[in-house]
């Protein structure tokens, strides 16, 4: 009965673990001298959700026209992206 007990806290660590991991993905902090750049992103490299996913890092297609990443100030066009427009 007690190693019964033990599979089941350690399995109840493990779901924890995964939990709190997901709650804290987020979108990436922008670092200086940096630009959002759509279109570029790999798949699973995005930096922040969009209307398909919540989380940085789960867009499933690369360059998809949606997806974006940060990149360093004036490198967007360059690597064939569109930059985020000012609101």
């Amino acid at each position: 009965m007690k190693s019964q007990h033990a599979l089941q806290a350690a399995i109840a660590a493990v779901v924890g673990l995964g939990l709190s991991s997901a709650v804290s993905a987020g979108p990436a902090k922008q670092e200086p001298n940096t630009e959002k750049c759509f279109g570029i992103a790999k798949a699973g490299q995005n930096d922040c959700g969009t209307s398909k996913h919540a989380c940085a890092g789960l867009s499933k297609g690369d360059n998809d026209a949606t997806e974006w990443k940060y990149v360093p100030n004036g490198t967007c066009e360059q690597m064939g992206g569109k930059k985020a427009t000012k609101k």
